[in-house]
């Protein structure tokens, strides 16, 4: 009896796929059959793909042209950037490179669904207590929000005239396994984990409320997204668990994920610092809605998942 031919796996490109949310990110379209492309500047293990492109995508539009072209993808996904240090930086993070992988994507045969993975800073900065949902008209004022704005902008309105098939999630607060040691979370996680039970542990707590989601449910939305019908196509999705927490409950949990006694934290006056509001905290109703998401993850768990995976890297 003749074998019925088998259905060919579906192409991802992932832009970023070095960083946390990349790795997870081409982890799930790998679990879910795709024959995913990783793109980053520059090549690192690990990574969940069938290929890792070492590309520039913002200083290269034309190699990046290239690759797209030659992969035919299904999917893109925008998940490249980050916080940088200069407006300079973060404008050819977050805005350039979305002008030339969105004029890339458009040049395709076929239009691929993008997705532009965004932040809740987009929304700029809101009263405490407001859930913030799709339709809220923020003014960003820090320029990570407003160059992300910017590039999800771009996105939306390349979407309008047809070019691609865009959708902006807006992503709350990572945390999980594999956050970055450079962030505030991933800092004094590695931090803690290297710290002997009963030592005295100095912290400067900022008096905020912010809503933090794992990296594994952000990965998931991304991919439902990605791959989901007509009806998402255009929008702008906030993913996140749709509740604030408390930095204190925030440095808590992670005490005690680390092994630690909470009432061994010494809290150091000290002016703080932040690049995102001192509250936040998402609507996720139209997630729900529209991909048929929720977060899975407790926070208690990401953080115990976290903590583990530094001593497993680290040997500690």
């Amino acid at each position: 009896m003749p074998q019925e031919p088998s259905t060919p796996a579906r192409s991802t490109v992932v832009i970023g796929a070095t960083g946390n949310l990349g790795r997870h990110i081409c982890t799930a379209f790998s679990t879910a059959g795709h024959d995913v492309t990783g793109v980053a500047r520059s090549t690192a293990e690990g990574i969940d793909a069938a290929r890792l492109l070492p590309i520039d995508a913002a200083a290269d539009p034309a190699e990046l042209r290239d690759a797209l072209a030659a992969h035919d993808p299904d999917v893109v996904v925008n998940v490249s950037g980050g916080w940088g240090t200069t407006e300079r930086e973060m404008h050819d993070a977050h805005v350039l490179l979305v002008e030339r992988l969105v004029a890339a994507a458009a040049g395709l045969d076929r239009r691929p669904r993008l997705v532009q993975v965004g932040t809740i800073h987009e929304y700029g900065p809101v009263p405490q207590g407001t859930s913030v949902d799709e339709q809220h008209d923020g003014v960003p004022l820090a320029d990570y929000g407003r160059t992300k704005l910017a590039g999800s902008s771009l996105v939306l309105e390349a979407t309008a005239d047809g070019l691609i098939d865009g959708v902006v999630l807006r992503v709350v607060n990572v945390c999980g396994p594999g956050t970055q040691a450079a962030s505030f979370l991933g800092s004094l996680a590695a931090r803690l984990c290297g710290t002997e039970p009963g030592a005295p542990i100095e912290l400067t707590i900022a008096e905020a409320e912010r809503d933090y989601v794992d990296v594994r449910d952000v990965a998931d939305a991304v991919l439902r997204a990605g791959t989901g019908g007509a009806e998402v196509v255009g929008k702008v999705v906030n993913i996140g668990c749709g509740r604030a927490v408390s930095m204190r409950t925030l440095v808590t949990t992670l005490v005690e994920a680390a092994g630690l006694d909470p009432r061994d934290i010494v809290e150091v006056p000290a002016e703080i610092s932040s690049k995102g509001g001192d509250w936040t905290q998402a609507d996720i109703t139209r997630a729900r809605a529209l991909l048929g998401w929720v977060p899975t993850t407790p926070l208690r768990a990401s953080m115990a998942d976290m903590c583990a995976e530094i001593r497993s890297t680290s040997g500690a």
